[in-house]
């Protein structure tokens, strides 16, 4: 296949793009620094500052992966803004330039988030649950929405509302181990909000089979089928690193300090992935504990 990535220079896409280039197919990566692109996600991999460089190239799949960090800094009206340009605005360009191609690629696979299902509390939550409405699922909506149109294209849509992603270097959990590393760690407010996670490998794993599957379309819950609260998340991660975790983040610190994105970090989804198993997925890394321990110590 001829793979086009967006996002594809990310902690996901980098992963992904040499997955596929080993397999023997051809990537291409839409990207703010093209000249990077070969670096960062191998040495056959393409990188294109618009989609209009391609010029009249096939395209078998698309993965769109783009979208500014969710949890770098506060939600100003400005922040959102950038968020909602990063992902709603980037699919609406992408949908509307498949719809100029001759040769319409067979399947787009769009990234969303399990915060399209807002705060769910300790209720299991499939791909069939309705959300809570807040400003995630509004977001992640509209995200979703976009990538939806591709599907008045003849084109099959999947959807990749992913989890927490563990991965050796980046991402949150890069974040989480210095005070964990010092012996600062511990649960974040109550603790007891649910943290679905999926390691990288996985999500490379996931989105190969969305990709290869042609009876796969809709909304795919990205996560391991074993989410863990923050309390048994934030323990594992103090045993795989031999640290205490026991100092906890009131919540009212992360709501004075973060505002409205500290939701992020006090609240949380029991997502289990019910869909992509259906499909007949089998995840590497089911369980917490053994990844942790691939990524912390790879």
């Amino acid at each position: 296949m001829h793979v086009l990535i967006t996002g594809g220079t990310g902690l996901i896409g980098s992963a992904l793009s040499k997955y596929l280039t080993a397999e023997g197919h051809q990537v291409s990566v839409l990207s703010r620094r093209p000249k990077e692109v070969a670096g960062i996600c191998g040495a056959s991999v393409r990188g294109f500052a618009k989609l209009d460089h391609l010029g009249s190239e096939q395209i078998d799949a698309v993965v769109n992966l783009a979208g500014a960090p969710i949890a770098d800094r506060p939600w100003t009206r400005k922040r959102k803004g950038v968020l909602w340009e990063s992902r709603v605005t980037l699919t609406e360009e992408l949908v509307a330039w498949l719809g100029t191609l001759a040769v319409k690629p067979k399947v787009l696979v769009s990234g969303s988030a399990v915060g399209w299902y807002g705060d769910s509390g300790d209720q299991p939550v499939t791909e069939s649950m309705d959300p809570h409405i807040e400003y995630t699922h509004t977001l992640c909506d509209a995200w979703e929405s976009a990538a939806k149109r591709a599907g008045a294209y003849g084109i099959r849509v999947c959807l990749l509302r992913t989890g927490l992603v563990l991965a050796p270097a980046g991402g949150f959990l890069q974040r989480m181990l210095l005070p964990f590393k010092l012996g600062l760690g511990g649960p974040i407010g109550s603790g007891k909000q649910y943290m679905p996670w999926v390691h990288r490998t996985d999500m490379v794993g996931i989105i190969m089979l969305l990709l290869d599957n042609s009876d796969c379309k809709g909304p795919f819950n990205a996560c391991a089928p074993n989410p863990a609260t923050n309390r048994e998340f934030v323990k594992t991660l103090g045993r795989v690193l031999g640290r205490p975790a026991v100092i906890p983040l009131p919540g009212p610190v992360l709501k004075v300090g973060l505002g409205e994105m500290s939701r992020l970090l006090l609240t949380g989804q029991n997502a289990v992935p019910q869909k992509i198993q259906e499909a007949g997925y089998q995840f590497r890394f089911p369980h917490l504990e053994a990844a942790l321990n691939d990524v912390v110590k790879t």
